[in-house]
């Protein structure tokens, strides 16, 4: 019943931007949290940023000062602006929703992924 959709991954150099982009779509009722995880090939999962629904942050200490998280609560959106990218940014990136479906009464908060959305950077 929820879709998280990915866009605005792709190929850019060392020191370059992207902004990614995630909007959640169908039968939410509330979001506490969205925010943006990573994996690379034989490592866990790890979150990027997260942002909660009163606007509260998280970031991963390696892209600190680099990565910027915003929401658009009317539109159920996240997006993260990746500034200075690196090599070691590359990878898969997941938009994870924490969230209530439109049920009576409400559901528990869950986790939902996008399919995610490949950032490559070249050095």
């Amino acid at each position: 019943q929820v879709q998280l959709v990915e866009s605005g991954g792709g190929l850019v150099q060392a020191g370059g931007s992207l902004r990614l982009s995630c909007a959640a779509s169908g039968s939410i009722f509330s979001i506490n949290a969205m925010g943006w995880h990573r994996q690379v090939p034989g490592k866990q999962r790890e979150l990027v940023a997260a942002v909660t629904s009163s606007g509260r942050t998280d970031y991963a200490d390696s892209v600190k000062g680099r990565f910027t998280i915003s929401r658009d609560n009317a539109k159920n959106a996240v997006y993260l602006q990746m500034n200075s990218l690196k090599p070691e940014d590359t990878a898969v990136y997941y938009c994870n929703a924490n969230l209530k479906i439109m049920t009576f009464p409400p559901g528990n908060d869950r986790n939902y992924w996008g399919k995610g959305t490949l950032v490559t950077v070249s050095s």
